[in-house]
C-alpha cells in the first residue's frame, strides 16, 4: 500500500531559544504537499510556546530525562504516523521535500529510511558546493542507483569511512524499524551508530541526490560544539570505525578524519 501525505508527520525538535526556529517552521508550512506538523521539547520555555501558538502547532513536552537520544526518541513516538521526519530547528526544508520523499519511498522495496542531499546555510547564504559537500556526495555514490539501495554491502560501504547521512533530512519508515530507534550513549555519533545497525537489516536506504534541505552551519550548533570538544568526538569516531575495520586501519582513518573535522571547524569562523 502506497504512503500518502496523511501518513507523514514533521516533528520539530525544539531546544532552548533558537533564533532559527521560526524559519524552520515556515519552511515546513510551505511544503508543496502539506503534512502534519508537531513540536517536541525537553526545554519548555516562552519562546517555544510562542512559536507553537503563532503557527498552530501542537506542542509535546518530554516529561523524562533529556539528552539527544531521549529527546529524539520522544519526538519520534509523538508522531503517531508511519512516516516521521525529526525536523532540526536550525535547518530549512525545501518546498518539495515531502513530495520527493513520498515518491522515492513508494518506489522502494521495504524502505527503512529516506534521506537526501543538502545545501549549507552559512551566514544566511546558501552554499551549494563545498569541500565537505563534495566528499559526502562521493561517499554516497554506492547507493545512488536505486537498485543498490537495499544491498547490505552498499549500505555499509557508505558508512565505513564516515557518516555522510544528513540526519536532519531523514524520514523514518516506522513499520520497518524497531520501536526505540536511538539507544546510543554517544553525543555526536548516535545517528551514525543507528545507521550502522540499520545497515545490517533487510531493507533499503532510500537516498535522494536532490538537495531537499538546507543545513545551517554555525558556531552554536551541536556539531560545532562536539568538534571543539575534540576528545569526545575523536573517541566516538574511533569507536564507529571499529565497527567496520580492524584497529590498525581504524587508526589510519582517524588521522585523516581529524584533519577533516579541523577543516570543518575552521570554515565556521
Amino acid at each position: 500500500m502506497a504512503f500518502s501525505a496523511k501518513d507523514h508527520t514533521f516533528v520539530v525538535c525544539a531546544y532552548k531559544e533558537s533564533p532559527f526556529l521560526e524559519e524552520c517552521i515556515r519552511s515546513l508550512k510551505k511544503q508543496t504537499v502539506p503534512t502534519r506538523i508537531l513540536m517536541a521539547t525537553s526545554t519548555d520555555n516562552g519562546h517555544i510556546r510562542a512559536m507553537a501558538e503563532k503557527y498552530g502547532i501542537p506542542l509535546q513536552v518530554n516529561p523524562g530525562d533529556g539528552g539527544i537520544a531521549n529527546d529524539w526518541n520522544f519526538a519520534y513516538r509523538c508522531a503517531g504516523t508511519e512516516l516521521v521526519t525529526l525536523a532540526h530547528q536550525d535547518d530549512r526544508y525545501q518546498p518539495e521535500y515531502v513530495a520527493d520523499m513520498l515518491a522515492r519511498v513508494n518506489r522502494a522495496k521495504r524502505p527503512l529510511v529516506y534521506f537526501a542531499d543538502y545545501y549549507e546555510l552559512r551566514n544566511g547564504r546558501v552554499v551549494e558546493k563545498s569541500t565537505m559537500l563534495r566528499i559526502k556526495r562521493l561517499m554516497l555514490l554506492p547507493i545512488r542507483p536505486r537498485g543498490l539501495q537495499g544491498l547490505r554491502l552498499a549500505k555499509r560501504l557508505i558508512l565505513a569511512f564516515g557518516n555522510p547521512v544528513a540526519c536532519w533530512s531523514v524520514t523514518y519508515v516506522r513499520r520497518n524499524l524497531p520501536e526505540t530507534v536511538f539507544e546510543s550513549q554517544f553525543r555526536s555519533n548516535l545517528d551514525w551508530e543507528e545507521w550502522e545497525k540499520l545497515s545490517r537489516q533487510k531493507g533499503a536506504f532510500v537516498y535522494s541526490p536532490r538537495p531537499t534541505t538546507c543545513h545551517r552551519v554555525h558556531e552554536g550548533s551541536e556539531t560545532s560544539q562536539t568538534i571543539r570538544e575534540g576528545n569526545i568526538r575523536a573517541k566516538e569516531d574511533y569507536a564507529m570505525f571499529l565497527k567496520f575495520w580492524p584497529k590498525w586501519f581504524a587508526g589510519f582513518l582517524m588521522h585523516f578524519y581529524i584533519k577533516g573535522e579541523k577543516l570543518n571547524e575552521a570554515s565556521h569562523k
